[in-house]
C-alpha cells in the first residue's frame, strides 16, 4: 500500500495539488460568496470533477496512442502517465457528494457547470467508489509494469474499466 504522503511528494504532483488549491480559490470568490453556498460549491464539485475527468481522459488518450504506435512503448512516459491517472482515479469519486445528484432529462445545460452523472451513480455510490478503486489499482500496476506485454494490458483493462463505469454512470443529451 502507497502512503499518501508519497502520492503527494511524487513528482508531477505539485501541479495538480496547485490546481486543486485554485479551484478552492476560485470557490471562495466574492461572488460565489454572495451567492446560496451550497449552490455553489455542488456546481464548483460538478466543475472541479469535469477538469479531473478530462485530464485523466487526455493521459488516457497518450496511453492508448503510445500501445497502439508502431514505435512501440516508452515506459518511462507511459508509467508516468498512468501514475497520475491513478491519483486522479483515486480522487475522483469524492468529488460527487450528494448535493451534486442534479441530473434533469431534457434540459439545456451548461456544460461546464451542469452534471452528466446519472442519478443510479448516488443510488450505487459503493458500487462506483469500488470501480473508481478498481482502476486506480489497474492504472497503479500499468505504471509500476516492466514489460511492454503488461503495460499494454493494463492499459486495455483500465479503458474497460472507464467504459463499463461510463456506461452505467454517464448520462448524455442523446
Amino acid at each position: 500500500m502507497v502512503s499518501v504522503t508519497h502520492l503527494l511528494l511524487r513528482p508531477g504532483r505539485m501541479s495538480i495539488m496547485i490546481g486543486a488549491v485554485a479551484l478552492l480559490a476560485v470557490g471562495m470568490s466574492p461572488m460565489a460568496l454572495s451567492q446560496d453556498q451550497s449552490t455553489t460549491i455542488a456546481k464548483d464539485a460538478i466543475f472541479a470533477r469535469k477538469i479531473l475527468m478530462d485530464t485523466i481522459n487526455t493521459n488516457m488518450d497518450e496511453l492508448e496512442a503510445m500501445t497502439t504506435s508502431d514505435k512501440g512503448v516508452d515506459l518511462t512516459e507511459g508509467r508516468e502517465h498512468a501514475d497520475l491517472i491513478s491519483v486522479m482515479l483515486m480522487a475522483f469519486p469524492h468529488l460527487f457528494p450528494a448535493t451534486t445528484n442534479q441530473w434533469k432529462p431534457d434540459v439545456e445545460r451548461d456544460p461546464g457547470r451542469d452534471t452528466y452523472a446519472s442519478p443510479d451513480l448516488f443510488t450505487n455510490y459503493a458500487d462506483f467508489y469500488a470501480r473508481a478503486a478498481a482502476a486506480a489499482k489497474t492504472a497503479y500496476r500499468a505504471s509500476r509494469a516492466q514489460q511492454d506485454g503488461d503495460f499494454k494490458t493494463y492499459v486495455a483493462e483500465l479503458r474497460v474499466a472507464c467504459d463499463s463505469c461510463h456506461g452505467l454512470y454517464l448520462k448524455s443529451d442523446q
